[in-house]
């Protein structure tokens, strides 16, 4: 049985695009003499759908798109993702459904077990969960197909009572097929082999496991579609962040002789470190951005550049997604902005090759003050002037955006954003954030990346230390701990969860422990409305993380 798996980005809500899609890969496939072609999970409507579930056209169409993929499917099975109606009136509508299309006829239909309802993920405020398994018979084979989450309840502390492949196991299955939709973070694929060989050495079968490429919005699907044989070993690797098709012939397949550890191993980070996976990152939100624009119509791109590190890196990620003639950099120096940051500015849009201009905001700031001066007048210098220029500078952005057609990159990091060290309304506006979910020191790496081959981001923009430059002299570390500090801190809270006694057994210090959750949370109300985030960690900022912003804990 020659069993393809077609790694794909689909478009959420595009039923004409996804389905030609599918339908061009099963007869690729066919041609190259495959049995069986896997999609990922949703594929059909596209992952996540959210509240477009809850209309029934949306449905329909999904039905039509069923439909129209199983003509295709006279020589060659299908197993293709896609909400299906539950006919019982007890429960949710629908079920998070895998489809088995042959001879032209839907001819079994898998519903997903496993509903995450965590993160990024709400699967139970839309589906019912399947409480029947079976086995699907195929050319003298028996297929135990699961959905995504269903293979992700082994370990130490399961999540959910029941495991999907158990109940399948009394039939007796040949091979173990998962559709997927798991999204990307710099951590997460050493996770996901983990669980994929624990599955494979508990069941002492093999699997193929298909996953979704392309991001939707916030979300990264990073791809990485894998065959493992029955002893826990990689048959097949596909690759990440492309749309790839895949085979491997299943009576290929060694059966299972090694005996191994059904546990997953644990591969998350216990502290953040700066250049894990870095390009992996990279990968990732140059995907993020180029999917954004193309799947909303975007075509070109403008942001502020400081010559700061933010920036830097924001505008040489923009041109690898969009291409330098795409991305509209602007410069707009106020009374404190030094003359190395404009000149380190230049140099990177020239290195780019990208259009940039430059727009002096001194006279524009002093009509603000003399306006605001009746109110101002013999107050001290503070944050109000220091938040003056950076609105001015976002006013600017947003009305150039609107005049050509520009989407507004924000260039905030993930350190900024959690310790409130942004203006809202200045250089926290913005269309799409890119390093949203970005600490600072990862942000560093990611240049070091970028100039890799050779020096795109000026040195002295690394090298020299952070500053806002709202205020003479000003330096990050006036306002902020260290960032080599204050990230690790942040990791701790934020992605690990750990409270700050946890975090000062980790050797922190008490007293910058407490300032730093205090800041976090105290500052809640501006992410809320900060833009979509392109998420790269396993906790982002946005849909992901739901705390309250009226709130005592830690403030």
């Amino acid at each position: 049985m020659n069993i393809f798996l077609a790694q794909q980005n689909y478009h959420i809500g595009n039923f004409e695009a996804n389905t030609a899609k599918i339908i061009n890969a099963v007869k690729e496939a066919e041609q190259q003499g495959a049995d069986l072609v896997v999609f990922s999970e949703l594929c059909v409507c596209g992952y996540p759908p959210r509240d477009f579930l809850e209309f029934e056209d949306f449905i329909s169409r999904s039905y039509a798109a069923i439909d129209e993929i199983k003509a295709h499917t006279h020589r060659t099975a299908v197993l293709v993702g896609a909400p299906r109606r539950n006919p019982n009136i007890e429960g949710k509508d629908l079920f998070n459904a895998a489809w088995f299309l042959y001879e032209g006829e839907v001819k079994q239909v898998i519903h997903k077990t496993l509903l995450p309802t965590y993160d990024v993920f709400d699967e139970h405020r839309y589906f019912e969960p399947g409480y029947e398994w079976q086995v699907i018979p195929f050319k003298g084979k028996k297929l135990a197909v699961t959905v995504c989450e269903d293979i992700w309840n082994l370990g130490d502390n399961p999540l959910y009572r029941i495991c999907p492949m158990d109940q399948l196991m009394a039939q007796e299955p040949d091979v173990m097929i998962n559709l997927s939709a798991s999204p990307f973070d710099y951590n997460h694929d050493e996770s996901r082999r983990e669980i994929i060989r624990a599955n494979v050495l508990k069941y002492r079968l093999p699997m193929y496991y298909c996953n979704t490429v392309g991001s939707q919005t916030e979300i990264v699907f990073d791809g990485g579609s894998m065959v493992f044989d029955a002893d826990g070993n990689i048959a097949l690797q596909m690759p990440f962040f492309e749309e790839a098709m895949g085979s491997f012939p299943l009576d290929k397949l060694p059966k299972a002789t090694a005996t191994g550890s059904p546990t997953p191993k644990a591969v998350a980070l216990e502290e953040l470190e700066f250049d894990h996976n870095i390009h992996r990152i990279y990968d990732a939100i140059v995907l993020g951005i180029r999917d954004y624009f193309r799947k909303m119509g975007f075509k070109q791109a403008i942001l502020g550049s400081s010559g700061g590190i933010d920036s830097a890196v924001t505008l040489a990620l923009a041109v690898e997604a969009l291409g330098k003639e795409n991305v509209r950099a602007i410069l707009m120096p106020s009374p404190y902005s030094t003359e190395h940051s404009v000149d380190d500015a230049v140099q990177l849009s020239r290195n780019l090759e990208n259009p940039y201009d430059v727009i002096r905001i001194n006279n524009i700031y002093e009509c603000f003050l003399d306006t605001l001066d009746p109110f101002f007048h013999g107050l001290p210098f503070n944050v109000a002037e220091e938040n003056t220029q950076s609105r001015i500078r976002g006013n600017l952005l947003m009305a150039l955006s609107n005049k050509f057609g520009y989407i507004l990159l924000n260039t905030s990091n993930k350190s900024e954003l959690s310790t409130g060290y942004g203006t809202l309304y200045g250089d926290m506006a913005g269309g799409l954030s890119v390093l949203g979910d970005v600490y600072k020191m990862q942000v560093y790496a990611l240049a070091r990346y970028i100039n890799r081959n050779r020096e795109i981001i000026p040195a002295n923009i690394i090298e020299k230390a952070p500053s806002a430059e709202l205020r003479p002299n000003q330096k990050d570390s006036d306002s902020l701990p260290d960032y080599a500090v204050l990230d690790r801190i942040l990791y701790q809270y934020i992605e690990r969860t750990q409270g700050p006694r946890e975090i000062i057994a980790r050797g922190y210090d008490a007293a910058l422990v407490a300032r730093t959750l205090k800041m976090v949370n105290t500052n809640e109300y501006k992410r809320n409305q900060f833009c979509p985030i392109i998420r790269v960690s396993s906790k982002a900022f946005g849909v992901g993380r739901r705390v309250p912003i009226v709130g005592k804990y830690l403030s």
